[in-house]
């Protein structure tokens, strides 16, 4: 600004005398002076072309935290790079300091560092970089975009990770790993002991009854190496905001809680998202890397605004898994006519697998049928028990076709879920 001002002083200082000549030829004479000098100045701005740019950031970053996206500058030309750089983010994510001033001698590179704060996940993209070269006086500058893409992928929070501790002290004791011990939990053999007043008398083992002088009975542990297959419906009903968040990231924490769970339990997961046609798929990892592999298939997926092909979720169970397994359908009780989709797929899969359908219910119907102070409160509280019954309607029927239902809030479905799990591993369905 000092180098500015004082050419500004010396320009006037020049063009004073000029005051005696006529108006016209005074505008002239200004005018190709200013036009001097920014060509002066654009002549001795750095070159943005003999500029050297290298990104470098993580390739992850989990939503809700942050991450620095490196930019390394270096100024191959012979004259100092004064410029200004913008890494074009997309504003999803948050980069707050995009657009940043740097001073570069000659052959030589400044970092400049991007702080990311992501606001959605999926994979976030910046395709350029551009440079601003400015001259020494500050009144003209060189342009240039360079494609330089940068890539981010924002994975899903695992906010329901925290239930998981609870969730597998239940498995333990199921299991007999823990203090508590279980009687009758399960369907695979365990051990002989002697009998105790409260067994059930079916469990009793005559053949090793006979051998002893006591009564003998079997003790059962819950099956282990079982198949759950969690299936996200992904169509457009996964789009609807509930709680402010969308279904569809609501069946994500409860796929990551219930798949890492059945995992930790010895079962084999397989996860599939679909709509219309398959948008991820990831199967038992036998290196324990489970998690890892979901949240990246996860992490890119968009509800897409289709509807959701019924029919073809028995055959995509069937590739994963031709046995008899638990199939867990993540979807909506609410959306289109049940008695067309979702009825006769529960109907046809519950002739061999153990189903369970979670879906996400909106608090909001809860509190509206609650308000009946005005009139127009009184009209939504109906509409509001309408869809509530309607929804109990329609768990009812699936509970008579053989199916669990979970119906919860969005921070209650995915403990309940768990919950649900556990149960059926302690009755040995599974």
């Amino acid at each position: 600004m000092a180098i500015t001002g004082r050419f500004v002083l010396l320009a006037f200082a020049a063009l004073a005398p000029l005051v005696l000549f006529p108006a016209w030829t005074t505008v002239l004479l200004v005018a190709g002076v200013l036009l001097l000098f920014l060509v002066i100045d654009l002549v001795l701005a750095a070159s943005p072309a003999k500029v050297t740019l290298e990104r470098r950031q993580p390739p992850n970053v989990t939503l809700e935290s942050s991450v620095t996206a490196t930019l390394t500058v270096t100024n191959g030309s012979r004259r100092r790079l004064r410029a200004v750089v913008r890494d074009a983010w997309q504003p999803s994510a948050g980069a707050a300091n995009a657009v940043q001033s740097l001073a570069v001698p000659p052959a030589e590179r400044r970092r400049m560092t991007v702080t990311l704060c992501p606001s959605r996940r999926g994979d976030l993209e910046s395709p350029h970089v551009t440079i601003r070269s400015l001259g020494p006086l500050g009144l003209a500058a060189r342009q240039r975009t360079r494609p330089l893409p940068g890539k981010l992928r924002v994975l899903p929070p695992f906010h329901s990770k925290r239930h998981l501790p609870s969730k597998l002290r239940k498995l333990r004791e199921l299991d007999g790993r823990a203090a508590v011990q279980i009687r009758g939990a399960g369907t695979e053999f365990d051990s002989l002991r002697d009998y105790v007043r409260g067994d059930d008398v079916r469990s009793i083992d005559w053949r090793a009854t006979a051998r002893r002088t006591s009564v003998v009975v079997r003790t059962w542990r819950p099956e282990r190496d079982r198949r759950v297959v969690i299936v996200l419906d992904t169509s457009r009903t996964a789009a609807a905001r509930i709680a402010d968040e969308p279904r569809l990231d609501t069946g994500i924490e409860a796929a990551q809680l219930l798949a890492v769970l059945a995992e930790r339990g010895g079962d084999r997961v397989d996860f599939l998202a679909y709509d219309r046609r398959l948008r991820a798929r990831v199967e038992s990892a036998s290196k324990g890397n489970l998690l890892g592999q979901l949240v990246q298939a996860m992490a890119p997926l968009d509800a897409e605004l289709i509807e959701l092909d019924w029919q073809q979720i028995p055959g995509q169970v069937r590739a994963v898994s031709a046995h008899r397994s638990l199939v867990v359908l993540l979807t909506a009780l609410d959306g289109g006519a049940p008695e067309e989709g979702l009825l006769p797929l529960v109907a046809r899969l519950a002739t061999q697998h153990v189903v369970v359908v979670a879906s996400v219910r909106d608090p909001l119907l809860d509190a509206m049928k609650e308000e009946r102070t005005t009139a127009s409160q009184v009209f939504r509280a109906a509409a509001a028990e309408r869809a509530l019954l309607e929804r109990a309607a329609v768990s009812n029927q699936l509970r008579q076709l053989g199916a669990e239902v979970v119906d919860a809030h969005p921070l209650e479905l995915p403990p309940m879920l768990a919950d649900a799990y556990i149960r059926l591993k302690a009755a040995g369905r599974l």
